[in-house]
């Protein structure tokens, strides 16, 4: 069936025309062939991302002073990228019209704490928790960007999208190993019982006060810290997402402006701690290497597309790219060392991630509808 200048497949529409001038009763943006694109790059660069941080900063790059130094060169590459590519671009003459510090300040002061809260509270929980209980957690970060878009903007999921973003989440997990393809064992389950049994054992008894101060600090200082970061990550995307789609901020100068708020905040909060005091004694270029320039630009780069996929694609289906980049980097790391190969629980959980967002995309909610098929013939027709 035709519709203007797309074409729609049941109620997933492939829009030929700018992302603003289609939307769902809700608010939500379709899934464009623009905003398809922006997420591959995303994938493809967060896929790779890890591979060069590792080969190119992790040897070299140990103290938190020279990742202070990494950070700060990061957000001044990225900043200068993005102007670049605002000047040659059409758009330069009505991105800066109403533009002030009070507006920046508005616009990207509040996301800019708001994630380096988020990093704190996730530096916290990592040096706590075990990976597996990390990784296990942080994957709640996709169901939180969809809360923060109906706290924030009043968009709803249907209950198929929800099911979707449970089906990613369970990709995520499978990919990263949290979560078994096979069924665990009777000893394997008797183990983890008496594991269970131990700490709810040492959490009631008075004669184990070291071993409940220890699940105390396990929950206060692990637990809440990285569900925290988790959802200022969806409270953060949700904000830039209102920025960019509602208020129609340009995507470049929004970037920009995170650019500059990030970098005044971590140069400040340098200022009192040891990281400062260590560049100001060793030099700000400490420990590099002209290679340390690559993951740099890779990762500045990054930070561009996310600002482009939100705008064009919204900040719940940025969680969908990036689980598509975990699938991805294994596959690279298979490809490239001798000692890593392609799991099963890659394929599988990179199968089920690319079900999710068909699921995800071909089911959005209308207003009125309780069911998918509802959901289809109101789009469809509407």
């Amino acid at each position: 069936m035709r519709h203007q200048s797309g074409q729609v497949f049941g109620s997933f529409y492939v829009s030929k025309a700018p992302m603003e001038k289609y939307t769902y009763k809700n608010g939500a943006t379709p899934l464009t062939g623009q905003a398809i694109f922006y997420m591959l790059l995303l994938a493809i660069q967060f896929g790779f991302q890890p591979i060069l941080t590792k080969r190119y900063i992790s040897h070299t790059c140990n103290s938190s002073s020279c990742r202070s130094s990494v950070v700060l060169v990061q957000e001044a590459l990225k900043f200068f990228i993005c102007a670049v590519l605002l000047w040659i671009t059409p758009q330069k003459k009505t991105a800066f019209q109403g533009w002030s510090i009070k507006t920046w300040l508005a616009v990207a002061g509040v996301p800019s704490l708001l994630y380096c809260v988020q990093n704190l509270s996730a530096l916290l929980a990592y040096q706590v928790l075990d990976p597996f209980t990390f990784n296990v957690l942080n994957q709640t970060k996709t169901l939180s960007a969809a809360l923060c878009c109906y706290l924030v903007m009043g968009w709803k999921q249907s209950r198929t999208q929800v099911f979707a973003l449970f089906l990613l989440m369970m990709a995520a997990l499978i990919i990263e190993g949290a979560l078994p393809l096979t069924f665990p064992s009777s000893d394997s389950l008797r183990s983890s019982g008496q594991v269970l049994q131990s700490h709810i054992t040492a959490l009631f008894s008075s004669k184990s006060s070291g071993a409940t101060s220890s699940l105390t600090r396990h929950f206060t200082h692990g637990v809440l810290p990285v569900l925290l970061a988790s959802f200022l990550s969806g409270l953060a995307g949700a904000l830039s997402q209102k920025n960019l789609q509602c208020n129609n901020r340009n995507s470049y100068l929004f970037s920009m402006e995170l650019c500059a708020a990030s970098s005044i905040i971590l140069i400040v909060s340098m200022c009192f701690s040891d990281d400062g005091r260590t560049l100001y004694r060793h030099g700000f270029f400490q420990n590099w290497t002209w290679s340390t320039m690559i993951p740099i630009f890779t990762n500045s780069i990054g930070g561009i597309v996310v600002g482009l996929v939100t705008k064009h694609a919204g900040s719940v289906r940025k969680g969908f790219a990036l689980v598509f980049g975990f699938g991805l980097s294994g596959f690279v790391q298979a490809l490239f060392s001798t000692e890593n190969r392609i799991t099963n629980e890659q394929i599988i959980g990179g199968s089920l991630a690319a079900i999710s967002l068909l699921i995800h995309c071909m089911n959005p909610y209308v207003q009125g509808s309780t069911d998918a098929g509802q959901n289809s013939q109101t789009s469809t027709n509407g």
